[in-house]
């Protein structure tokens, strides 16, 4: 027997949470499908001290945790499985996981991106413990520290520079001999006396999982295959990253690095929201996906009381591609908190 719901939320980071919270007080009693990674890339952060309210800071799975027992609070479900298979065709929408079949009249998308890592085994081991995927996250631990970059586009540079703000000295490790960064991007580093360059080189291995630190990282010339190891506090993997949407492929729009094409939080098919890293490729913070999980949330509840007012809440409709961002403005008095 299919589980019927009004709200559905896929992912269980930051934004799908912050929706949970506004759809379980508007009482929607939203379902949320955790994915097999509860909380999302916070649950691999040890201290976030860029989230409000926080003064001291907290750690990443604790503050993860909160956020859950607050919107169970308010009457959330929780399925711990990932979604298998959707059809977003007609509403109410189809949603499988291993183990349920979830019909839903509004989807709220908020599965998330993935940082691209290296592969290597102490990279896993000590994210969290010097190894980072976000300088804007993470940099602040790094003050009179050493690091490293690994990458060579926009991002690895631009976390670069921001690293500078707290590091003595920036090291960027680029397997070419040319970046693929922007002209303006090379040209700041170029100015910056703290960057420093390792091109035409590969990150080997980082030291030292058996202390939980970083304490050294090895390096090799793809050109000489000369291996040196170089002391370090901290390694930050700037690959890019990449939107968990394989599951959307041929059911919504995605752009050319596959994330979900969106007007704000709305997508091409009406009652279908995405919010977070998923659609945000520019940002990608907790507190910007939190933001976008309350509007996507806020929307969802002014949709279904409209809805309900013209007596068409619950009727099977087919889907029709565009019509999810055309709407008339939201009432104020609809998305108080």
């Amino acid at each position: 027997m299919p589980i019927r719901k009004k709200v559905t939320i896929l992912g269980s980071g930051a934004a799908g949470l912050t929706a949970a919270i506004y759809a379980a007080r508007a009482n929607l009693e939203p379902l949320v499908i955790q994915g097999l990674q509860t909380g999302g890339q916070l649950t691999i952060t040890t201290d976030v001290e860029n989230f409000p309210g926080f003064p001291n800071g907290i750690q990443g799975p604790e503050l993860m945790e909160q956020m859950i027992a607050q919107a169970e609070r308010f009457g959330t479900q929780y399925i711990y499985d990932n979604a298998e298979s959707i059809d977003l065709s007609k509403r109410p929408f189809t949603i499988k996981t291993s183990s349920e079949e979830i019909l839903t009249d509004v989807l709220i998308i908020c599965t998330g991106a993935s940082a691209k890592l290296l592969g290597l085994e102490a990279e896993n081991k000590l994210m969290g413990h010097g190894v980072s995927a976000c300088a804007t996250c993470d940099g602040f631990f790094f003050k009179e520290k050493k690091v490293f970059v690994v990458g060579g586009g926009d991002t690895a540079l631009e976390e670069a520079m921001f690293l500078t703000r707290f590091a003595t000295s920036v090291t960027v490790i680029h397997r070419r001999e040319a970046f693929r960064a922007s002209a303006i991007m090379i040209e700041r580093c170029k100015r910056n006396a703290k960057v420093d360059y390792l091109l035409n080189s590969v990150l080997e291995d980082i030291n030292d999982v058996s202390k939980g630190e970083v304490t050294s990282v090895k390096v090799r010339n793809i050109k000489t295959d000369e291996v040196q190891e170089l002391p370090a506090d901290g390694v930050f993997i700037a690959i890019g990253h990449q939107p968990n949407t394989d599951l959307f492929k041929g059911h919504l729009p995605l752009d050319e690095n596959g994330y979900i094409k969106s007007n704000g939080v709305f997508t091409d098919i009406k009652g279908v929201f995405a919010a977070g890293d998923v659609m945000d490729s520019v940002y990608r913070q907790a507190v910007t996906a939190a933001g976008t999980g309350c509007q996507a949330a806020l929307e969802a509840q002014w949709l279904l009381e409209k809805e309900e007012a013209e007596g068409e809440m619950g009727k099977p409709e087919e889907a029709k591609a565009g019509a999810g961002a055309v709407r008339e403005p939201a009432k104020a008095d609809s998305l108080r908190s």
